[in-house]
């Protein structure tokens, strides 16, 4: 399978995944993570509205891809950053999503390695700073690499004390939702959402609309977890990107979306879907042989139609050649530049602005 190089991740990929096909089995992991014996108390169930369409986000990245072993550090971002700097700076490159690309959402990734010590402090000006600048925060847990890299919870030893952290830092911030954890391909379907139910169960005070359960596979599908009464009143979310088949057709792309989002598009945001931004594809134009070409102009056309959310992968991710943003300014005053503007197009057509960019098909 033809694979885009920036993008790769780690030492797993989704190799199997078709656009036009059925959902490929996944690799059977292991049982449901052990949650904490105790439970928060409950409160009323609130529910999505009848659509998506209120997030309109990109992903800021690690530059390694959020996969780590150790602390997660955004680009644009330094080790060395307090909490006074991290704010500073995350306050302009939100500012920038939204001044270049007219994002409100963000989604961001932890991990125990950064929640469960020091580094903790400093990382909470970022959520804080999109918090505060009106932006929805989406904190989704990603696992480790090597061998930890199997789409499986890394350490429930770790894994139940991170979100503990976390949703007693933010469960009350109506700005911030938490997504258990991206792309669990290591469960199955079943597997994946005993899991997201033991985490609901859990996190009873936090309202299920401010949580994101996952698709199965790697957010491949999300008709599973949409027929879990268990899962009821969480948004769902979904990811679909170009490399997974060599090609396939406008109508192809288009139908195969549909088809792993089932009749759930009222429930569910793509929260990872992206292309090549820097290599000068011109995504206004059809192109009926360039595969990316029909897959970002079915998609964002599909998510449209479907009146869904998204967040584009990635916002930000220094050295990916799908970023659609890349660092200008200096390092302690950073602003974005966009990478590629049909793209830009591409995505704002997605959230329900502008004019259609390409000749009706």
């Amino acid at each position: 399978m033809k694979e885009a190089p920036a993008r790769i991740r780690s030492t797993r990929r989704r190799r199997s995944a078709v656009a036009t096909a059925a959902v490929a089995t996944v690799i059977v992991g292991s049982a449901v993570a052990v949650r904490p014996a105790s439970a928060s108390p409950s409160i009323p169930t609130t529910r999505p509205g009848t659509d998506t369409t209120m997030f309109k986000g990109v992903n800021w990245a690690d530059p390694r891809d959020n996969y780590a072993d150790d602390r997660l550090v955004l680009s644009g971002l330094t080790a060395s950053d307090g909490y006074q700097q991290t704010y500073a700076k995350a306050s302009r490159v939100i500012s920038a999503f939204r001044a270049n690309l007219g994002a409100n959402t963000v989604r961001l990734p932890i991990n125990p390695y950064t929640v469960d010590s020091p580094a903790w402090k400093s990382y909470r000006g970022v959520i804080d700073a999109a918090s505060d600048k009106g932006f929805k925060v989406i904190l989704s847990y990603w696992e480790g690499t090597g061998p930890r890299n199997d789409g499986l919870i890394d350490d429930p030893a770790a894994f139940w004390p991170m979100w503990n952290t976390v949703v007693k830092a933010y469960k009350h911030d109506k700005q911030v939702y938490f997504e258990p954890m991206n792309e669990p391909f290591g469960y199955t379907d079943t597997q994946w959402a005993d899991t997201a139910a033991a985490w609901l169960d859990t996190y009873r005070s936090v309202p299920r609309d401010r949580v994101f359960v996952s698709g199965a596979g790697y957010n491949d599908h999300v008709t599973s977890v949409c027929a879990d009464p268990r899962l009821k009143g969480t948004y769902l979310s979904f990811h679909l990107y170009g490399y997974w088949v060599d090609f396939a057709t406008y109508e192809q792309w288009a139908a195969g979306a549909k088809e792993r989002i089932g009749d759930c598009a009222n429930r569910t945001v793509a929260d990872e879907f992206g292309a090549p931004m820097t290599t000068g594809l011109d995504y206004n134009k059809p192109a009926p042989d360039n595969n990316y070409i029909n897959y970002i102009q079915a998609f964002t056309d599909t998510l449209r139609e479907l009146r869904m959310g998204s967040v584009y992968w990635p916002g930000l991710r220094t050295g990916d050649s799908y970023s659609m943003q890349t660092l200008t300014g200096a390092p302690t005053r950073p602003w974005l530049a966009t990478t590629n503007q049909s793209g830009a197009e591409r995505l704002a057509w997605a959230w329900g602005a502008g004019k259609p960019v390409q000749p009706p098909r």
